[in-house]
């Protein structure tokens, strides 16, 4: 199976006045983090490491971040546009471990929260997500949310590739009943039928 993995890192600065969002949640914190869409560190992350499993660029090659359209954007917007990328390149998500680096707010009480949120975001039985969360002890970045991502992706049959083998089998299926058909009608010979049940075909 042909596997590929993307990581991906993003970090904003808390702001007042701004609403906090972190993983498709809102969050009850006295600061937001600044950036030009609502600024979820969680799911920035998360679209760049499934944008480089496939090597498709970056959240800035798609939604640049002076373009209007996308000022106070959600992000997951920017998540479902990775997802179609991911696909179109003819990969699947298999799963993914997130960690979060903050002081503030705690995200402990709330992770299974966003760890829910997020596995619904990336259509993912939740046990294939992983969101964790340090505090940046020694950094002196008390005042700054980041967020580190990987992913792990895997190559998809492709549905024409899987159509065509049902094509085959059933051309095959075709094929033999005719065969049957002309030996019957020429040489008198039984017709297969399958029983119920069974793996063989009998003669009758």
């Amino acid at each position: 199976m042909d596997s590929r993995i993307g990581f991906g890192w993003d970090s904003h600065a808390f702001k007042p006045g701004v609403p906090l969002r972190i993983g498709g949640m809102g969050l009850d914190h006295p600061e937001g983090l600044a950036g030009h869409s609502d600024g979820d560190v969680l799911l920035h992350a998360i679209t760049d490491a499934i944008l480089g499993s496939v090597a498709a660029g970056d959240i800035g090659s798609f939604f640049p971040p002076g373009d209007p359209r996308w000022k106070n954007a959600d992000s997951a917007i920017f998540l479902n546009l990775a997802l179609e990328e991911l696909s179109h390149a003819g990969y699947t998500l298999v799963n993914l471990d997130a960690t979060l680096v903050l002081a503030a707010p705690k995200i402990s009480p709330i992770a299974g929260d966003i760890r829910a949120r997020v596995a619904d975001l990336l259509n993912l039985p939740i046990d294939r997500v992983s969101i964790k969360a340090k505090t940046p002890e020694g950094l002196n970045l008390d005042h700054v949310a980041q967020c580190h991502a990987v992913v792990l992706v895997e190559r998809a049959q492709p549905e024409e590739k899987l159509k065509s083998i049902s094509d085959v089998i059933e051309s095959q299926r075709q094929l033999e009943d005719v065969v049957e058909d002309l030996l019957s009608s020429v040489h008198g010979f039984p017709k297969r039928i399958v029983k119920p049940g069974f793996d063989t075909e009998d003669i009758t």
